[in-house]
């Protein structure tokens, strides 16, 4: 007798047709929540956002719910689903983590940073305050983002840098927020990223990780600067 195996319903994958616009959808409100095009507190209808992405709604139901569940949209059921807002208290409880996870982090990746890395952080940095100078908080926040990641990527421990990843979608928007309330507060941190990667020329890590963390710690204390409306 032969057997024929034949796979049950629930183990075939969907479409790979399906799963693409899915991860696309996914892919494409991640992004621009991240970055702010979509604004803190803005309302999100699945109707005007499938229409937007050239997709049906159920891709974008499905992108919504995964947004959700990484703390980037929240749903009152049956009333809304919003961009979830961004907030000091937010700032407080993530920047300390990522002082200590990205301390960890450049300890590790510094013995893997060379002179191309440091010199493209520098270039970063020189970018950083050219944005704030023009008023431009987007670019600056995700330029900001570009610098660390410069080291964040050279960091040995896979599992460190998806956590550091992970926090960092909700700094981009903190920052972006942020230096859009107060562009001369913002400034600062470019001196701080610049004792930072002196340090790294120099090779003196323990300087390096004093001023990346001192840059965290600092920001923090900027933004309680601000007016607590603009939070």
């Amino acid at each position: 007798m032969i057997y024929q195996f034949v796979p049950s319903v629930t183990a075939i994958p969907p479409p790979l047709e399906k799963r693409l616009y899915r991860n696309d959808a996914y892919t494409s409100l991640r992004e621009m929540i991240v970055q702010g095009i979509l604004e803190p507190e803005a309302k999100l209808r699945d109707a005007d956002l499938a229409l937007q992405l050239g997709v049906s709604r159920t891709p974008v139901r499905e992108a919504l719910r995964r947004l959700e569940d990484e703390g980037l949209v929240q749903t009152k059921q049956n009333a809304w689903t919003r961009v979830a807002p961004v907030t000091r208290a937010l700032a407080e409880r993530i920047y300390p983590i990522l002082r200590v996870l990205e301390g960890l982090a450049l300890e590790l990746a510094a013995p893997h940073l060379n002179a191309r890395d440091l010199a493209a952080m520098r270039d970063l940095n020189a970018q950083v305050r050219t944005a704030l100078q023009a008023g431009d908080a987007r670019a600056a926040a995700l330029l900001d983002s570009q610098l660390h990641e410069r080291f964040i990527a050279g960091c040995p421990n896979m599992e460190l840098q998806g956590i550091i990843r992970t926090l960092k979608t909700n700094q981009i928007r903190l920052e972006i927020h942020y230096w859009r309330g107060g562009m001369a507060l913002a400034l600062p941190s470019v001196a701080e990223h610049e004792a930072m990667i002196a340090a790294l020329e120099q090779r003196d890590l323990a300087a390096a990780k004093t001023a990346l963390e001192g840059n965290y710690t600092r920001a923090l204390e900027r933004w309680a600067l601000l007016p607590e409306e603009d939070s």
